[in-house]
């Protein structure tokens, strides 16, 4: 729909003002697609623990944790004669300082992500799409779904004010996509999961982390100020290793010909010695095409990818909604001009 606006000068005249191009400046203005995305929260040095405590982790049973466990300041480690550990138990180390103080970092961007909804404190029997959600006390109660709607680079953040407190049994459920390593739990004081819970994500508690008998976790226990209590739990840091540089596209040097091309010339440069081509040494070009799979870490694990920085694609419809502003302004003032000349125009008798 066009929408012209008149506008009547002192002495009766009208003319007819076009705000198709001003109207279009602003809706891209303010399309979701011309604001850039926000990113994950880095966790840095933090990123290869699953535990993390500040005033040491007490373990009772038999629990399994995949990823380096560490403490700081508090170096106090209790029960560990029967933790299973995939990973590096740095106790009170240099690198759990650094983890600690990178944790301090992630948790105040957690914290300050906006803008945010408003949640009731019971999420259990909801679904939820990509976002920031709040509230003072957050709990779970059955089953919450997390909907990435197709989209690997959904972001959910949860803040909790005070609490979260996951009841017996309870359960974090993703679909569609959804990456563990972009779900995030902000907690303001303690976080406390029930026997049985299934949770997902990372936790950042400022105080401390309660894991009840048999409670199971993807993702991080990552506790700022105080302890993180284990119990016969199994825990697998989420692999969030960050996007792997992209395979070079192969020269013409480097890819084979069919076997009917002659011999290649070897290319030379001033002083260097001549260099056989791959179809002159008779080997064929090992590069795969652009994009081909990469070679994952030991032990044949894939790592998972993080979504790049906003292209310039966004920015740029960003800058034509305000250059559509701008012409629709432009527009505006010059047909005003126009009509003031117009009236001070002599009329001929």
């Amino acid at each position: 729909m066009t929408l012209t606006v008149a506008i009547r000068s002192s002495k009766g005249s009208r003319f007819v003002v076009p705000f198709v191009v001003l109207l279009f400046g602003a809706a891209l203005l303010a399309s979701p697609s011309a604001r850039a995305a926000q990113g994950p929260v880095e966790l840095g040095v933090a990123e290869s623990f699953a535990v993390l405590a500040g005033t040491g982790i007490t373990n009772t049973g038999p629990t399994t944790i995949t990823g380096d466990v560490g403490t700081y300041p508090t170096p106090a480690e209790t029960g560990f004669g029967s933790v299973t550990l995939h990973g590096t138990n740095h106790a009170g180390d240099d690198v759990t300082r650094d983890a600690k103080g990178d944790l301090v970092a992630a948790y105040n961007d957690a914290a300050g992500r906006t803008p945010s909804t408003d949640v009731p404190v019971e999420l259990g029997g909801t679904t939820l799409f990509a976002g920031v959600y709040s509230h003072g006390t957050l709990g779970l109660t059955g089953t919450l779904t997390l909907d990435a709607q197709g989209n690997s680079d959904a972001q959910f953040i949860f803040q909790a004010e005070s609490t979260l407190i996951a009841e017996t049994n309870s359960r974090v459920r993703l679909i569609n996509g959804v990456d563990p390593c972009r779900v995030v739990w902000q907690v303001g004081s303690s976080a406390t999961f029930k026997v049985g819970t299934r949770f997902v994500g990372d936790v950042l508690a400022l105080t401390s982390i309660t894991a009840q008998t048999g409670a199971t976790f993807e993702g991080r226990l990552l506790a700022r100020n105080g302890a993180v209590t284990l119990d016969t739990n199994t825990i697998t840091n989420a692999n969030c290793a960050v996007a792997a540089a992209p395979t070079p596209t192969p020269s013409a040097s480097e890819t084979s010909t069919p076997a009917s091309t002659p011999t290649a010339t070897p290319t030379t440069s001033p002083g260097s010695t001549p260099t056989a081509t791959p179809e002159s040494s008779g080997v064929p070009a090992a590069a795969g095409p652009p994009g081909g799979p990469i070679a994952g870490p030991p032990g044949g694990t894939t790592p998972k990818t993080t979504s790049a920085p906003p292209s310039l694609v966004v920015t740029g419809v960003a800058i034509l909604g305000l250059l559509g502003v701008a012409l629709g302004l432009m527009n505006i003032g010059g047909i005003a001009r126009v009509g003031g000349r117009r009236r001070r125009k002599p009329q001929v008798v």
